[in-house]
């Protein structure tokens, strides 16, 4: 574990899978951590033990992210158990079984969307105030190459909300920059995480590596490295930037 001193990040969904992969690779690296989860507490404790151990400085905080007092409350225990935040990963999502449109319900679109896009938003606004007064700090959202190919057949609905990621991180960038704040998003392809079993196709991952140029499904580790990458002053003159992880797909 390095003791380099980088700071206080939150990661979002950083109890598994991508998540979890940058919350143990931030810890690593020096920052302190907040894993945030919404409903497994015992993973969530599991992260934070492992980077306890490896000497690293982690807390876990329940909080569903498309509720907003849920959302303020896991910032103030932020402040109060780390300090100030320098950066946020806005990785926390959802997914949902392959369908078309014609049979997608209100109540499918209103849960991810509230989950993938105004979770999103209620959390950066969060972290901005906090960077703000203090003038600096990093924004990544993980969006997905999802957004570009549309998903047909799928899931639209993902791939729209995703969308929507890579505009706000737009236009966000933008509205910040001069108060010293950097916005990115993350555009993972075909990763190898938990997240296909959510969609109703385990084996999504093998069936479609064949249309990736590199012929492979990628790891949570390389989206981390990404991230972290954009968290980090090498990246310091790089903001609204939507960088695909996906193995030339």
């Amino acid at each position: 574990m390095k003791n380099t001193k980088s700071g206080v990040v939150v990661v979002t969904g950083g109890s598994r899978g991508i998540g979890a992969a940058i919350s143990k690779l931030a810890a690593h690296r020096g920052w302190k951590v907040c894993v945030n989860y919404k409903s497994n507490e015992s993973i969530a404790n599991g992260i934070v033990k492992e980077i306890l151990n490896s000497g690293g400085n982690a807390i876990a905080v329940q909080a569903d992210i498309s509720n907003e007092d849920d959302v303020v409350r896991l910032f103030e225990r932020v402040d109060s158990e780390l300090g100030q935040i320098t950066a946020l990963v806005n990785n926390a999502g959802m997914i949902t079984p392959q369908s078309k449109l014609v049979d997608m319900d209100v109540n499918r679109l209103q849960k991810l969307f509230n989950t993938n896009v105004v979770g999103s938003f209620l959390c950066a606004r969060e972290a901005i105030k906090r960077m703000s007064e203090k003038n600096g700090g990093t924004i990544t959202n993980l969006s997905s190459a999802a957004s570009r190919i549309g998903s047909p057949n799928e899931f639209i609905d993902y791939a729209a909300s995703k969308g929507a990621i890579d505009t706000m991180t737009l236009g966000l960038s933008k509205e910040v920059a001069e108060e010293g704040i950097r916005v990115n998003a993350v555009r993972p392809g075909l990763i190898d995480t938990e997240l296909h079993y959510d969609t109703g196709d385990a084996e999504r991952p093998e069936k479609l590596k064949q249309f990736v140029p590199m012929k492979r499904v990628g790891s949570a580790e390389e989206v981390a490295n990404t991230v972290l990458w954009l968290m980090s002053k090498e990246a310091s003159y790089i903001t609204g930037a939507l960088v695909d992880v996906t193995g030339g797909r």
